[in-house]
């Protein structure tokens, strides 16, 4: 089970050639690809035509959902932040904690084109696609 982070589906849907949204474009039809809520509304919110819009709707609807985040999630996240304040990082946005906590608390993979999610993979133990 993978999921893939925002970051990744706006370059897929940018055309953007990355090697993350060439991976998610291998991926997709062959392995599990799932989505979570705070990712959706990060790639959609980002359309500024109506049919684009809609046909990545339609895409990211098709995919299994979660819901990232919770009470005891959002605490395990928070304290995660902080584990990696006292060494020193600062992860710029507070979502991406939030989808990394979620995919180590839940062992799942985690496919992205963002820094942030670096020093989640080398102190917190997430687990990460490579391109």
């Amino acid at each position: 089970m993978i999921l893939v982070d925002s970051s990744v589906w706006i370059d897929f849907f940018n055309g953007v050639d990355s090697p993350p949204a060439e991976k998610l474009n291998q991926l997709l039809g062959n392995e599990m690809i799932v989505t979570g809520d705070l990712i959706i509304v990060e790639v959609l919110q980002g359309f500024q035509s109506d049919s684009d819009f809609h046909q990545a709707r339609k895409v990211l609807e098709e995919l299994p959902l979660f819901n990232l985040c919770n009470k005891d999630l959002s605490i395990i996240a928070a304290e995660n932040y902080r584990a990696l304040r006292k060494k020193g990082i600062t992860v710029r946005k507070n979502i991406d904690v939030i989808i990394g906590t979620f995919c180590v608390e839940n062992r799942i993979h985690l496919l992205h084109h963002d820094r942030d999610f670096d020093p989640m993979e080398a102190y917190l133990g997430l687990q990460v696609i490579s391109c």
